[in-house]
C-alpha cells in the first residue's frame, strides 16, 4: 500500500513539473499574447481601421433632424401667421435636412484609399513586433540553456575537486600526504563554491530576464524545457548575404509597412490636391411648424350695424359689423399645413483661403518623400544586419571548431594531470591548473556553441523560418 502511494506521489510530482515546463514556442505564444506594448500597438491598428471605416461612411449622405419649442413675449411677428403678437406665444418647429457631395476632385475617395493603406500598415507593424518579440524570447531562451550549461559546467569541477579533497584528506590521515596538500584543496573547493553561486546566479537573472520578457513576473514556478542542442554546420558559404536580403524583403513586415505608408502618403497628396478644386453638392430639407396664433373660421355672427353712407333721399347706407367665430387650429393641421420642402444644388469653388490648400499639398508632397526616405534608410539598415549577422556566424563557427579541439585537448591534459596527481607526480597547483584550463576549454565551447546558434538563428529569422529549437 505504502509502495503504491509512493508511486502514485512521484507521478503526481512528475505532472506537475511537466505542466511548468515551457519550450520555446510555449514562451513565445505567452510573450505575443500577454505583452502589454503589443497590446498597446494593437490599440493604433483598431484606431486605423475605425478611421478607415469612417472614411468610407463619409461618402454617404448626411441626414440629420431637430427640433425647438420657443415661447415669444411682447410684440414680435409669427412666421407661421405673420401676425403681430403682443403676448406669450408658442411656437414649435421640426425639419430634417440631407447633404450628398457629388464631386469634390476625388478628395474622399483619395481618402479611403490612405486610411486603408494607413491600416494595412499598422497590421504589418504589428505583426513585425511580434515577431521581433518572438527573436528576443528566443535569444533569452537561448541564454538560459547556456547559462544553465555554465552552472554544471562549474558544478562538475566542484564535484571533481569535492572528489579529490575527500582522497587526499585520507591520505593525510593516513601519513601519505602533507597537510598542506589539504589546506590547497580545501581553499580550491571554496573558491570553486564561489563559481558554483555566481554561476547559479546568473542562471537565475537569465530566467528572470526570460519571464519578464514573457511578462510573466509573477510566475513562482517557472522552468524550461532545455532541448539537447547540436550544432549542425550549416555551409555558409552556400547562402549569401544578398539572397538572405532578398529574402528578407519578402517575409520582413517592416519593409511592407513602409511600402504601404508609401502608397498611403502618396493618395493623402491627391486628396489634398482633390481640395483644391471644385466641390459640387445637392442638399434638401423637410419642415414644419406651429403657432400658438394660428386659427380656424368656423362661422360669424352679427353685432349690429356701422352707417357706411346715404342715399339720394337721405336714407342711411347700413353695413352689418359681423365677428369671425374662431378656434385655434390642431397641431396636426398644423403640422401638416405648414410643411415644406426644399432641394437645391451647391458649388463652392476655393479662391484663396489663407494658403491652407497649398499649404496641405506642399506638406503632403514632403510625406511622400519622407516616408520614401524611412523606407530607404529600413533597407539599408536590414542589409547591414544581415550582413553584420552573417559575418558574425561564419566567427562563431570558426570559434566553434577552435574550442571544440582545444576541449579536446584539454580533457586528454585533465585525466592525464588527474592520474599523475593521484600518484603524488606532480602537486596541488599543477593539477588546479590542468583543472582551470578545462573549465575554461568547456566554458569557451559552451559560447561558442551558443554564440553560433543564436547567429544562426538570426539569419533563420531574416529567411523568414522558424525560430524553434
Amino acid at each position: 500500500m505504502k509502495k503504491r502511494i509512493l508511486l502514485l506521489a512521484v507521478f503526481a510530482i512528475g505532472q506537475v513539473n511537466a505542466q511548468n515546463t515551457w519550450d520555446l514556442q510555449q514562451c513565445i505564444d505567452f510573450a505575443q499574447k500577454h505583452s502589454l506594448q503589443l497590446k498597446q500597438n494593437a490599440l493604433q491598428t483598431q484606431i486605423n481601421q475605425n478611421n478607415l471605416t469612417q472614411s468610407k461612411a463619409a461618402i454617404l449622405p448626411t441626414l440629420n433632424g431637430g427640433a425647438s419649442h420657443v415661447y415669444n413675449f411682447g410684440q414680435t411677428i409669427d412666421r407661421f401667421t405673420n401676425e403681430f403678437a403682443n403676448t406669450r406665444v408658442l411656437s414649435q418647429n421640426f425639419f430634417v435636412s440631407t447633404n450628398v457631395t457629388l464631386f469634390n476632385g476625388l478628395s474622399q475617395y483619395n481618402t479611403i484609399k490612405a486610411n486603408e493603406y494607413s491600416y494595412k500598415a499598422s497590421v504589418e507593424n504589428l505583426l513585425q513586433q511580434q515577431n521581433d518579440l518572438s527573436l528576443n524570447v528566443a535569444t533569452a531562451f537561448i541564454n538560459v540553456i547556456f547559462c544553465d550549461e555554465l552552472l554544471k559546467i562549474a558544478q562538475n569541477q566542484y564535484g571533481i575537486t569535492k572528489e579529490q579533497f575527500s582522497r587526499t584528506q585520507k591520505l593525510v590521515e593516513a601519513g601519505s600526504l602533507a597537510k598542506s596538500l589539504e589546506f590547497d584543496l580545501k581553499a580550491q573547493l571554496a573558491n570553486e563554491d564561489v563559481n558554483v553561486t555566481t554561476a547559479d546566479n546568473n542562471y537565475q537573472l537569465a530566467l528572470l530576464n526570460l519571464k519578464q520578457l514573457m511578462t510573466a513576473d509573477s510566475m513562482n514556478t517557472f522552468a524550461i524545457n532545455k532541448p539537447v542542442i547540436e550544432v549542425t554546420e550549416v555551409n555558409l558559404k552556400a547562402i549569401s548575404i544578398q539572397g538572405i536580403y532578398e529574402s528578407a524583403l519578402k517575409n520582413q513586415h517592416l519593409i511592407q509597412a513602409n511600402e504601404y505608408t508609401i502608397l498611403s502618403a502618396e493618395k493623402r497628396l491627391d486628396a489634398s490636391r482633390g481640395l483644391a478644386t471644385p466641390n459640387i453638392a445637392v442638399n434638401g430639407s423637410l419642415g414644419t411648424g406651429t403657432s400658438g396664433l394660428a386659427k380656424d373660421i368656423i362661422g360669424a355672427k352679427v353685432n349690429g350695424f356701422n352707417v357706411i353712407g346715404l342715399t339720394n333721399k337721405g336714407d342711411s347706407v347700413l353695413s352689418p359689423r359681423t365677428e369671425l367665430i374662431t378656434r385655434s387650429t390642431s397641431f396636426a393641421d398644423q403640422f401638416k399645413n405648414n410643411a415644406n420642402r426644399s432641394i437645391g444644388f451647391s458649388i463652392t469653388i476655393p479662391v484663396f483661403n489663407g494658403l491652407q490648400n497649398y499649404t496641405a499639398i506642399k506638406n503632403a508632397k514632403i510625406q511622400v518623400l519622407n516616408a520614401k526616405f524611412t523606407k530607404d534608410i529600413a533597407e539599408q539598415t536590414l542589409y547591414r544586419t544581415i550582413a553584420q549577422a552573417y559575418a558574425n556566424a561564419k566567427a562563431a563557427l570558426n570559434r566553434y571548431n577552435a574550442n571544440k579541439s582545444n576541449l579536446e585537448a584539454s580533457e586528454q591534459s585533465f585525466n592525464f594531470a588527474q592520474q599523475r596527481f593521484n600518484v603524488g607526480a606532480i602537486n596541488t597547483f599543477e593539477f588546479n591548473q590542468a583543472k582551470t584550463r578545462l573549465a575554461s576549454a568547456q566554458g569557451n565551447l559552451a559560447q561558442s556553441k551558443y554564440d553560433y546558434v543564436f547567429r544562426m538563428k538570426v539569419l533563420d529569422f531574416y529567411q523568414g523560418k522558424p525560430l524553434g529549437l
